[in-house]
């Protein structure tokens, strides 16, 4: 056994581990493949489909000139149109990225269980890789439909298999985890995976873009164009590498007579059965909740602050970002000292105060930025003790089922709030709603019952 005291220096207990060294090192790579791939998408639609010449009637106009009139012939034209009109195209991208998960998590979940750790995430990886390096052929000319090539509608079909095999792929991985991990360095080991999902948000939308034109230029010298196309599948394929040498460890898979049903009802049994982890989801859910509706939020925000403006608001999320990796590695280092109910009760209540902040302060810069990275900590002081309470709760068969259906509610909170966040700033202001989701995170702040413990 561990010795305890280790707790106190987690982060470098954890890297310690062989097997969770290279799982955190195939997550880096597979973390930034994803948002790679995404960065690849907005580049390939502003250099191929930016103009929406020729679509002047369908759905498409309809929908673009529901952004203004302007991305459709006969509008008023320029980069104004063409940005709204690539905003449309990306709009689908999310859309064809965002739907397996909603529908599918549950299920991936169940096969998750039934296959091997290990050959989940190496085949989803490896399929990944397959897949990408398909897209250049999208790019090749051919029939139109509703005004643009068939290469886009490839491209949304490329996106909803790779978010398909991603909804394999991320219960494996977090099921994984405890697999690798002693019971004691869990808060650690979540930790480091939820500074390093931060961590690659960040770069891999920051440094997509750069990447890829250095890859250009770098494959133009041997004559060779478009090398742009190969920073995804390279990343897919590092990971696939990396994680073929993970060795979990993992009981005998027992033989299954039991349908994809029966075995999702079982999940679903678990949950209504098992308190702690029912918590620990709803949790989940709260989080990801006031994180999307902060993410619509962030643009009325950040168009009120002097030096910002609306189309500078991924400063406020990257802040944000910045606030959650760097709490995340103070869970890793002295989260073991508290009871998972004041962690919890910590993060909803600072993430309340930074809130209240941000409605009652004058929006100045720095103060903003210093409030969103305060709730950022909060998130981290909510979200990693739920994640590694699931982990220890859940019964190793049970693992994928559980994060199958918890990222099929997560995915879930991450739509609705999309919609009716904008609807109540549009209709009340800012302040009002800011106030509101303080109100409720203070509320649920104060249903942990901190004080008693336990």
């Amino acid at each position: 056994m561990r010795d305890p005291n280790d707790q106190a220096n987690g982060l470098i207990a954890v890297l310690a581990l062989p097997g969770f060294r290279l799982l955190w090192l195939g997550q880096i790579f597979s973390q930034l493949a994803d948002k790679f791939y995404i960065v690849l998408m907005v580049f390939l639609i502003a250099q191929t489909w930016a103009q929406s010449t020729g679509v002047s009637s369908g759905p498409l106009a309809e929908a673009a000139e529901l952004l203004g009139n302007r991305a459709v012939p006969g509008g008023l034209g320029g980069p104004a149109a063409d940005a709204q009109w690539i905003t449309l195209l990306a709009t689908g991208i999310y859309a064809a990225n965002t739907l397996p998960a909603i529908v599918l998590g549950g299920l991936a979940g169940v096969w998750a269980d039934r296959w091997p750790k290990r050959a989940v995430m190496v085949a989803s990886n490896g399929l990944r890789t397959l897949i990408t390096l398909a897209v250049p052929l999208m790019m090749l000319p051919g029939p139109s439909w509703h005004g643009l090539s068939w290469g886009y509608w490839g491209l949304l079909v490329l996106t909803f298999l790779e978010s398909c095999l991603t909804q394999f792929f991320a219960p494996a991985e977090l099921a994984a985890i405890p697999l690798l991990v002693e019971k004691p360095l869990l808060l650690p080991a979540n930790s480091l995976y939820t500074a390093t999902t931060m961590a690659a948000t960040i770069v891999g939308f920051a440094a997509g873009e750069p990447l890829m034109q250095l890859l250009a230029g770098f494959t133009a010298q041997f004559g060779l164009s478009h090398g742009e196309f190969i920073l995804v599948p390279l990343a897919y394929g590092l990971a696939t590498v990396v994680l073929l040498f993970v060795r979990t460890n993992e009981p005998p898979r027992r033989g299954g007579g039991n349908s994809v049903w029966r075995d999702l009802r079982d999940g679903l049994q678990f949950l209504g059965r098992q308190a702690s982890v029912r918590g620990a989801v709803v949790h989940l859910v709260l989080l990801y909740s006031l994180l999307a509706a902060l993410y619509v939020l962030s643009i009325s925000l950040a168009s009120q602050v002097v030096g910002l403006g609306p189309t500078r608001f991924g400063s406020l999320l990257a802040m944000s970002g910045l606030g959650l990796a760097i709490g995340a590695l103070v869970v890793a280092q002295v989260g073991h000292r508290f009871s998972r109910k004041v962690l919890a009760a910590m993060g909803l209540g600072t993430m309340g105060f930074s809130l209240v902040l941000l409605a009652q302060l004058r929006p100045g810069l720095w103060p903003t930025l210093l409030l969103c990275g305060l709730l950022g900590i909060g998130a981290a002081l909510l979200g990693i003790p739920a994640q590694t309470t699931i982990q220890e709760d859940t019964p190793e068969h049970l693992r994928g089922k559980v994060f199958g259906l918890q990222n099929n509610l997560v995915n879930i909170a991450l739509s609705l709030p999309l919609v009716l966040a904008g609807t109540l700033v549009g209709s009340v202001g800012l302040k009002p709603v800011l106030l509101l989701l303080a109100l409720l995170v203070l509320a649920g702040a104060g249903l942990e019952r901190p004080w008693q413990g336990g």
